[in-house]
Order: C-alpha cells, then sequence, then structure tokens
C-alpha cells in the first residue's frame, strides 16, 4: 500500500530534526511491506485535494513561523476539508502552533492560524525547556519528549489533549495538559524527534494514515527494544527534572 504524505513547508519549519519524524514512518512502513510518498508542500503550492493521506508540518523560528503562516492561510480552505475527510495530520511545535486560531509572538505582532484545533497561542517572558514525560490515558500509553518553547497554548472549551503532564511544563507550563488531538489530528510541543522514542504513537499515526489510504489499519508489531529504551532515557530525564523552571 502507498501512503502519501504531505510535508508542508519543509524548508522553513524543520528545528530540532523534526524532519526525522518523517523517516520514522517511512521505516516502519517499509518493514510492514509499505511505502511512504513525500511530497512537499511549500510556499504558494497547491494541497492536492483528495489525495494526501498523512499531513505533517513542523516547527520553526518566530521569522519563518510569520512567513508561513500568511501562507498557510490561503490553504485552509483545503486542508480543512481533508482533515473532515479523516487525513491524518502531525503537527510539531510552531506547526502546532498555527493549527489554532492565532498565535502572537513577543513583539505583539498576531499570526493568524486555521483554527483546525480549538485554542490559540501567546508568547511568554521564558521559554519552557527539557524533557517532557505524558500520560495518555485516551491511548493506555506514556509519551516522551523534548520542549523547547516560549508559546504558551491555551485550549478552548471541548478541546482534547494529547495527554497530561507528569513531568515538564506542556502547553502552559499550568494547566496540565499537553497537545492536543482532533480526529486523526495530533499536535504537539514534543521535538526530540518526536517518534523514534515513542514507537506506538508512530503506528497510531502511521495507521490512520493507512485507513485513509483504504489499507488495512492493523501493524504486525516490530521488535522495539532500542526506541523502547530511548523513551525510557527521556522518561527518565524528564521525572528528574519535574516541572518547574
Amino acid at each position: 500500500m502507498n501512503v502519501r504524505v504531505g510535508h508542508l513547508y519543509p524548508d522553513y519549519l524543520n528545528i530540532y530534526a523534526d524532519r526525522g519524524n518523517i523517516a520514522v514512518l517511512q521505516a516502519r512502513a517499509r518493514a510492514r511491506g509499505h511505502e511512504l510518498s513525500v511530497q512537499a508542500i511549500g510556499m504558494h503550492d497547491p494541497v492536492p485535494a483528495g489525495e494526501i493521506d498523512l499531513f505533517y508540518i513542523g516547527g520553526g523560528q518566530d521569522r519563518e513561523q510569520a512567513l508561513v503562516a500568511h501562507d498557510l492561510v490561503t490553504k485552509q480552505d483545503a486542508l480543512r476539508d481533508a482533515v473532515e475527510d479523516d487525513a491524518a495530520f502531525l503537527a510539531v511545535c510552531g506547526g502546532y502552533q498555527l493549527l489554532g486560531h492565532s498565535y502572537r509572538d513577543v513583539a505583539g505582532q498576531e499570526l493568524l492560524g486555521i483554527g483546525i484545533l480549538p485554542l490559540h497561542t501567546i508568547a511568554g517572558p521564558r521559554r519552557m525547556i527539557g524533557d517532557v514525560l505524558l500520560d495518555c490515558a485516551w491511548a493506555g500509553e506514556t509519551l516522551a519528549g523534548f520542549e523547547n518553547h516560549a508559546g504558551r497554548t491555551l485550549l478552548g472549551d471541548g478541546a482534547e489533549p494529547l495527554g497530561r503532564v507528569v513531568d515538564g511544563f506542556g502547553n502552559d507550563g499550568e494547566s496540565g495538559f499537553e497537545g492536543c488531538r482532533y480526529r486523526k489530528v495530533f499536535g504537539t510541543y514534543l521535538h526530540g524527534p518526536l517518534l523514534p522514542r515513542n514507537p506506538w504513537f508512530a503506528d497510531r499515526v502511521l495507521s490512520d494514515a493507512l485507513t485513509h489510504a483504504g489499507g488495512d489499519p492493523e501493524l504486525t508489531p516490530l521488535v522495539d527494544e532500542l526506541e523502547r529504551q530511548a523513551h525510557e532515557i527521556s522518561a527518565g530525564r524528564a521525572r528528574a527534572r519535574g516541572g518547574r523552571y
């Protein structure tokens, strides 16, 4: 089965090795006999209607985020249609912020998001940095990753978080929540990159994409010894640091 991936703004939003998430998905798909075809969707490029099974958008600095924000708004109708058609979507850090309603940077400039996720973000005076451990009760699993963001993301009424913070800061350092999920969309601040140290989550994203492609979402288990070790190392660092500045 061929899974079609639309990588949004790879030349602008790719800090902290977030492009590695695509490589992990490709490897895990190939191990099950599937292929991922990755198409870059950049500035002024149209979103192919009905042709993408998984969208991916990474993080960037404020300058790059501002550059892509104006273009992303021109794609919002096509992306919303894809989301409502249950295409998979993974958004990390700056990309996560832009899936919300708005982002206000430290200079007070407000960028419009595309409103797929019910949230808004305001940059704070201090960055929230370090390893994070989340309890994802909806999946019966934990997520571990690395956060580095000044944005305080506030979830709207009825929003479903990706997880509850066990250790670390999360969306805003106060609510106890991290990330947001809607239909097959996952938004998060977790870098690392995220997927190598969280194989269950990589398979969840891959399974959602396979479903949209018309394939069998059931995935043969892999031997993930190294991935689980990476998860435990990151989780241990999160436990050691707690969740304060």
